[in-house]
């Protein structure tokens, strides 16, 4: 993973556990806090979802590009 990567991944993180703290000290009932707890683990669960998808996106259009080189590479030996 490159630098930037990196940063980005713990930024995300921090993030992550800042908002998990803060609802955890907020005044709140623990039935509220929860569902606030809940809430967020479904909101991050899904961005990372959604990261994933797209970087499989990512990796099947690479692949797809390297079969092409290799395919057109054989055939101008061939």
């Amino acid at each position: 993973m490159k630098t930037a990567g990196k940063i980005i991944t713990a930024a995300a993180a921090g993030v992550a556990a800042g908002a998990a703290l803060g609802i955890l000290f907020a005044p709140d009932k623990g039935t509220e806090t929860r569902k606030k707890i809940n809430a967020q683990g479904k909101k991050l669960a899904n961005g990372a979802k959604d990261k994933l998808n797209k970087g499989k996106e990512k990796l099947n259009g690479l692949k797809e590009d390297v079969e092409k080189i290799i395919k057109d590479n054989v055939e101008a030996f061939i």
